[in-house]
């Protein structure tokens, strides 16, 4: 597993994520414009916080291992690492790399022919735990370990140090010099974190001397004990740092499952947490009940038993005093319980009242996925009409507005606000435009009032499909499973494509979808003349959005293979034979060698699509996979209000909840969906990062496609040229406008529609500074700490 697909995962079940934070290396700030929301971390001069203390950090779990380029890290590892590490370059409040001074006087490229060559001036000062300095040894293990040419290492990544040539000593034993084989613009995320070479030296140290513990560390913390038992990280104040030292005396990483956060928070077993909509809503509850009612103690207006009414009440207190004394004991059981829930809830109301919640928005955005391997949205001209029948503004709104954050949609899938490589190309798809929709979905071949053959008694969509049944098989069904069953939403009333809200469970009937993955049809062969103006027009967009020379050399060689749909590694096409399959181990469908010999056809009955769409007897149906767990409510919330934008435009769809953990490995990296929710993380270096994420997919010897990170199976010769420019160029401001050009086409393919930046709310406890909601920047963990009461601020005696 890629680190990507890590981070990823990480982000679809818990949002946490810790990113990585000398001078002078980039172009102009103004590059990328204002961040959307800026940092909450309470921002306090050192001088304002005490020295000493214990700070107890929530994480998700544990970490399995704290060598972060490792296939099982985790977003604690890196947490772990950029504390007790060294972090050559850090990310500032702008998501922005910056040299580290405490590690760095300086790195600059100094040579650009014939070959280019980076020279790190190291910190004098700089030592690992163990008193030797930090030196070329480490850079040059480091880069061995991980150039991919050492099998023998169990590394998730390569890239970068896979384009080093050589590194050496500099003139004194405080440079490194390091030369590549091929240019990299992104060469500030190399050696962040810099290991020793005690671990990187060998494989057998690499693979297993770094997973359970770090023997020798250089930043401000020192790794202590990690206690399974207590789910437990306890890292200690670096007596070698030579920095400004840290303010805390302990910083206790505390595993504690997201559900469980509000209540760890009021037993004062963790002291800051990222917490998700419902824990924000309890503190703003406590927070609210103690300024109207200070002091009351009273129960709370919400929680367990507030539902409950006087009937209910009447009802439960009735059975508990009847004749039958089963009944009577059970519900006074009952009722004890309830009542000791609601004790322990209003308990833990009165305790959340000491803290506060910080919000910002997160390293990550949201997207609606398109899977273009198969189906209708293997058209080009299918997935344009779905993004222009989105209203993107109003999907960020229902996300972000009632949590007072800013609730603009994200302009690119490489860069979030704020960021240099930042520019909205969404002007190169187009923004919500329901006749524009309407035009794309006709010249598809997708009529309202078309004619659907099933057969009786048939299944709606993708349950009549092989291998495609209901929504979850691996997982039971029913309330409290976490698979709540399929819905669809757009076929309740064949004359009125507005009259249903949240969709009807699928059991049979004629109204329902026609037809699963393995009975889409393909594409209509052969671009009519409208479909060729609407793929110029759309093109055209995407290069007004181009840098001033619009005839690079990818688009000389004609690379662009026949539009950005049209050349997808989906095989968009008009032949569904020329499109590899999109999902290893796909079962035989109907007619395909191996599949069982057919039943007899049941007899078929025909109807018409009324106000939904249709084409070759097969309604327009598209699953929408999301997850059922109960962190996703927003996902759930945002995919059914845009299954009701796609019903104004003759669109059905499927709503289909799994277990969140099969959502991701089962249906998003599977193949097995067309429509989906979920998050990228934000880098700061995109031609790295999001090129495994938008590259196109190729077929594979078996049959199969290798689709990286990409899987929405969209793709183009041209934006994977574009991405592959973009690395090698040197110069920063024209590496830049590359991936605003590749961004540009990636809208046009529409394969992926931005939707929102994720919201980032942190409990903590008021008097807790600099530390909170860190938006795009990382922690400075040696300024991190408890304000000093305001009498003791107030004497400047002491240094800090």
């Amino acid at each position: 597993m890629s680190q990507r697909r890590r981070r990823s995962l990480a982000l679809l079940t818990s949002g946490v994520l810790a990113l990585p934070l000398l001078a002078g290396c980039g172009a102009g700030d103004d590059d990328g414009g204002p961040v959307a929301a800026g940092q909450d971390i309470a921002a306090t001069s050192r001088d304002q916080v005490a020295d000493g203390g214990v700070l107890r950090w929530a994480v998700d779990t544990l970490p399995d291992t704290l060598n972060t380029f490792q296939a099982d890290a985790d977003a604690t590892t890196s947490r772990i690492a950029g504390a007790v590490l060294p972090q050559l370059f850090t990310l500032d409040e702008k998501g922005r790399p910056v040299a580290n001074p405490d590690y760095l006087e300086k790195a600059a490229v100094v040579e650009r022919e014939p070959k280019q060559v980076v020279l790190y001036k190291l910190n004098q000062q700089a030592v690992w735990s163990d008193g030797r300095e930090i030196g070329a040894a480490d850079f040059v293990a480091q880069w061995r370990a991980l150039n991919g040419k050492d099998s023998a290492y169990w590394t998730a990544r390569n890239a970068g140090y896979d384009r080093i040539e050589k590194i050496e000593r500099g003139k004194t034993d405080l440079e490194v010099k390091v030369t590549f084989a091929k240019p990299y613009t992104d060469w500030r995320s190399l050696f962040t974190p810099l290991y020793p070479k005690q671990v990187t030296g060998t494989p057998d140290s690499f693979n297993e001397g770094a997973r359970g513990t770090l023997k020798v560390t250089a930043g401000p913390f020192n790794l202590g004990a990690i206690d399974k038992k207590t789910g437990t990280a306890a890292l200690t104040r670096n007596a070698r740092w030579w920095g400004r030292p840290a303010k805390l005396d302990t910083l206790v990483m505390t595993a504690v499952p997201r559900a469980q956060r509000p209540a760890a928070l009021a037993a004062g077993k963790v002291d800051l947490a990222e917490v998700d909509r419902a824990g924000a809503d309890r503190i703003a509850a406590a927070r609210r009940e103690a300024e109207h009612a200070p002091g009351s103690g009273g129960a709370p207006a919400h929680g367990p038993g507030a539902a409950v009414t006087p009937a209910e009440a009447t009802l439960s207190w009735a059975v508990a005093n009847g004749p039958d004394e089963g009944k009577a004991a059970t519900e006074r059981d009952t009722r004890a319980q309830n009542a000791e829930a609601a004790r322990n809830y209003a308990d833990e109301q009165s305790a959340l009242r000491s803290f506060t919640v910080r919000k910002s928005l997160e390293p990550a955005y949201t997207q609606l996925a398109l899977n273009g391997a198969s189906g209708p949205l293997a058209d080009e001209r299918v997935r344009r009409a779905v993004a222009r029948a989105l209203d993107r503004k109003e999907l960020a709104e229902i996300v972000l507005k009632p949590l007072g954050l800013p609730a603009k949609p994200v302009g690119s899938h490489v860069a979030l606000a704020g960021q240099r490589a930042y520019s909205d190309n969404s002007d190169a798809l187009g923004g919500k435009d329901l006749h524009a929709a309407e035009a794309l979905l006709a010249d598809a071949g997708w009529r309202r009032g078309g004619k659907i053959t099933e057969p009786a008694g048939a299944k709606a969509g993708s349950e009549n499909a092989e291998g495609d049944g209901q929504d979850d098989s691996k997982t039971p069904s029913g309330p409290g499973t976490g698979n709540d069953g399929l819905y669809i939403v757009g076929q309740e009333d064949e004359r009125n494509g507005d009259g249903l809200e949240h969709g009807i469970p699928a059991v049979g009937g004629e109204t329902f979808a026609q037809g699963g993955r393995g009975e889409r049809v393909s594409p209509v062969p052969g671009a009519a003349l409208h479909a060729q103006e609407q793929r110029a027009a759309l093109l055209a967009q995407a290069e007004a959005l181009d840098a001033k020379n619009p005839a690079d050399p990818a688009e000389a060689a004609g690379t662009d293979a026949a539009g950005a749909g049209a050349g997808s590694g989906s095989g968009s096409g008009s032949d569904d034979a020329k499109r590899g399959p999109a999902r290893d181990g796909e079962a035989p469908g109907p007619g395909r060698a191996g599949s069982a010999s057919p039943a007899p056809a049941p007899a078929k009955q025909a109807r018409t699509s009324g106000n939904m769409l249709a084409k070759d007897g097969k309604a327009l149906s598209l699953r929408f996979v999301l997850p059922a767990g109960p962190g996703s409510e927003a996902l759930r919330t945002v995919g059914e209000r845009i299954a009701q934008m796609l019903r104004k435009v003759g669109v059905n769809t499927e709503l289909t909840k799994v277990a969140d953990e099969s959502f991701f490995k089962d249906h998003v990296a599977s193949g097995q969906y067309d429509l989906a929710l979920y998050s990228w993380p934000a880098t700061a270096y995109p031609a790295t990062d999001a090129r495994p994420i938008f590259a196109k997919p190729e077929p594979a010897a078996d049959g199969s496609l290798l689709v990286e990170q990409n899987y929405t199976r969209v793709g183009t010769d041209h934006i994977d040229q574009l991405f592959d420019q973009a690395l090698g160029e040197l110069d920063e401001d024209a590496s830049r406008e590359l991936m605003r050009k590749a961004d540009a086409r990636i809208w046009a393919a529409a394969g992926s529609i931005p939707l929102y930046q994720r919201p980032e709310l942190v409990a903590v406890k008021p008097n807790l500074v600099n530390a909170g909601a860190f938006g795009l920047g990382t922690p400075r963990f040696q300024d991190i700490g408890w304000k000093k009461p305001p009498a003791a601020a107030k004497d400047p005696g002491k240094k800090k």
